[in-house]
């Protein structure tokens, strides 16, 4: 199959139709029209088989999971998914695994409105780079370097599934077939939490999105604002499965260093807390308080006026 019968069978004119986009896949360039009054928002990630995910992964869950990993980073700033460009690179054009992938792939782009505007197909390791562009209104935008001395720490959803559905997939924990499922579900399918973070432009001080693992990834936050924090580790939420699965304490170190879970974590001031329940309640989105922001650029980890050490390493891309 060629570049361009592939790019025809299998991308092009699939997905969500936007008012915005002018001109899409077919030209050197597509052209969009941002919205008045809104800055752009941008990010770009890329998946390596063997790096990033395994040979096996079922290729309907990994065009799910390539999309859902950038709408996370969206969701992180309080932007709204616009348009996307997707780069692929495959060893062979498989029909099959194209039609799977593919499917994935416009399953979450029809969810959450966002466009194929254009990309790249070649020849080698199969490689999966997608662009993500959104829109916030100007000024509103959410960032890492705003958490101030007081704030608390709020984490959304479960922490530490992915990870250990990961784990399950390489043979190196076990759990019952329900669990298994659940678990390596969230691992397939994370859920970016894209009407959360629009929610919260108005009342988080600083927020991130957890790839890496909430210990790295809240690092990022504490360096950008120039403070510290203390997370209380037996608030941290874990889901019935990751619980009937392993012990507490792996569970926690699952928590803190597994990464992958594209859950959101937040700051906010005390003057704002009492208006969270009401703004998360309309995304459908739980939540917790984990910890709070300190002087100093240090993050401890407590249980019961403790120094907590987790069990595990954390993820690395290199």
């Amino acid at each position: 199959m060629k570049e361009f019968q592939l790019i025809e069978s299998f991308f092009k004119g699939r997905g969500p139709v936007r008012r915005d986009v002018t001109l899409g896949i077919g030209d050197d360039c597509a052209l969009v029209q941002p919205a008045e009054n809104k800055s752009l928002a941008i990010s770009c990630d890329t998946l390596v088989e063997n790096v990033h995910f395994l040979a096996d992964m079922p290729p309907k869950a990994l065009g799910y999971k390539a999309l859902a990993v950038n709408l996370s980073d969206l969701a992180a700033m309080g932007a709204e998914p616009a348009w996307m460009t997707l780069a692929l690179t495959l060893p062979e054009a498989d029909e099959a695994w194209l039609t799977d992938f593919s499917a994935g792939l416009f399953e979450i782009a029809d969810y959450y409105g966002i466009a194929l505007v254009g990309g790249d197909t070649t020849r080698g390791p199969k490689t999966i780079n997608i662009t993500v562009h959104g829109q916030v209104p100007q000024g509103k935008a959410l960032s890492r370097s705003g958490a101030k001395v007081g704030d608390w720490v709020y984490v959304t959803g479960t922490l530490g599934d992915s990870a250990l559905g990961l784990d399950i997939l390489r043979g190196r924990q076990q759990a019952t077939a329900e669990n298994s499922a659940y678990l390596i579900d969230r691992h397939y399918r994370p859920t970016p939490r894209v009407l959360a973070g629009q929610a919260l432009r108005a009342l988080a001080s600083s927020a991130i999105d957890l790839s890496d693992g909430l210990m790295s990834d809240i690092g990022h936050v504490l360096k950008a604002s120039g403070v510290g924090a203390t997370i209380e580790v037996g608030l941290l939420p874990l889901s019935a499965a990751m619980r009937d699965t392993v012990p507490w304490e792996l569970g926690l170190s699952y928590a803190l260093k597994g990464g992958e879970d594209y859950e959101l974590l937040f700051t906010v001031s005390e003057a704002q807390k009492g208006a969270l329940e009401t703004s998360l309640g309309h995304a459908g989105v739980k939540f917790v308080k984990v910890g709070q922001i300190c002087a100093g650029d240090k993050l401890k980890l407590r249980h019961e006026g403790e120094a907590f050490t987790p069990l595990l390493d954390g993820f690395e891309h290199f």
